[in-house]
């Protein structure tokens, strides 16, 4: 099957298959890599919940579980997974509305392609992505481990596009959920939507954000969705960011905050990596929101002690899409997690950076 447009040119060299099986859990049907490769001295594992893009499948990410499960089982064989090793093993399943769970094609179009609907349909089939994943994070291990062969003890997430949206839901609304990889996701779909809105040129955009909001468009039942589960909604809705990140919030709005960062992000990790060059989701609506999260969980941050460690990496020449260097990040970060420790700069056999090496580190 042809590559979705997000990872045509991912693998400059497709990386080597790995095992896979197929499940049908809570009704959705689940692949899994890596099985098969699983060393029998490991008792301990972590899967990897690999979320796809719009209008693609799960089968789009077969290359991705094969090139971090390879890389990740070369570092065990070569002794550089950590003290206390874990194997790896990773899941993917259709979003809802796509491949096996299509229903209504055209609800997973976009306003210029003639649906109406485009805001709300978007918002809830990924925020349905993160309840299933939550869903079949519970059972996966009754099928895959039924005799308790094995533990899963970690789990992470990686989404690209809709998928990296839905990733960030996870991060916050699913405790079993450590660390993810964003790829040119957002977490702030009210200024995604707004940018789509100006450029769709949408009536109710005429008076910008007083007309869109609680319009056909973006109906209050949305904006309230918006509010309770979108993490810039959730987070920063009072807050003035947009207008200058420079102000900080306010003794009350600190006590809001305080409890929402501590149940949301302690302990957590996030792996932003953006397209400077993506004009499907612009990293200048992305940015106000991470490099807000980023100053509040820094050292000396009003919230630093919630100990959320957010890296933010923009390909400057990249547009929508997962690009080989976005890839070798990834594939550095989810091994830094699993083994606990930073990398000592031996890229193994961690695939070229490629073409669009250049590339800025935001704060």
């Amino acid at each position: 099957m042809e590559a979705p447009p997000e990872l045509k040119n991912t693998f400059p060299t497709p990386p080597a298959p790995v095992s896979s099986k197929t499940y049908t859990i809570a009704g959705i049907l689940t692949t899994v890599y890596g099985l098969d490769e699983l060393q029998p001295s490991i008792q301990e594992v972590a899967c990897l919940w690999l979320l796809h893009s719009r209008l693609a499948t799960k089968s789009s990410m077969d290359p991705i579980a094969a090139a971090i499960i390879g890389d990740w089982n070369r570092r065990l064989q070569d002794g550089k997974a950590g003290q206390t090793p874990k194997g790896l093993i990773a899941a993917s399943f259709d979003q809802r509305n796509h491949g096996s769970r299509e229903v209504d094609s055209a609800r997973n179009g976009s306003w210029r392609d003639g649906n109406p609907t485009h805001a709300v349909d978007m918002f809830s089939i990924y925020h349905g992505t993160a309840m299933d994943t939550s869903l079949l994070l519970t059972y996966l291990s009754s099928y895959v481990f039924p005799q308790n062969e094995n533990m899963i003890s970690t789990n992470l997430v990686l989404g690209v596009s809709l998928g990296g949206h839905a990733a960030w839901h996870c991060l916050l609304h699913e405790p079993g959920i450590s660390a993810v990889v964003v790829v040119i996701g957002s977490p702030d779909f009210s200024f995604l939507m707004m940018d789509r809105a100006a450029k769709s040129k949408l009536k109710t955009w005429k008076h910008g954000p007083s007309s869109f909001f609680n319009s056909p468009d973006f109906p209050t039942g949305l904006v309230h969705a918006k509010a309770k589960w979108d993490p810039a909604g959730l987070l920063t809705e009072q807050c003035n960011i947009y207008m200058d990140r420079h102000i900080p919030p306010d003794k009350h709005e600190i006590q809001r905050l305080k409890p929402l960062m501590k149940r949301y992000f302690a302990g957590k990790r996030v792996l932003n990596l953006a397209g400077g060059a993506d004009k499907l989701v612009p990293y200048k609506r992305t940015e106000p929101f991470i490099t807000w999260l980023k100053t509040v969980t820094n050292k000396g941050g009003l919230f630093a002690e919630v100990d959320c460690v957010v890296e933010d990496i923009v390909f400057s020449d990249v547009g929508h899409e997962m690009s080989p260097g976005m890839m070798k990040e990834a594939i550095r970060f989810i091994s830094e997690k699993l083994t606990g420790n930073v990398t000592d700069g031996d890229e193994g056999s961690l695939p070229p950076l490629g073409k669009d090496s250049k590339k800025q580190h935001k704060m």
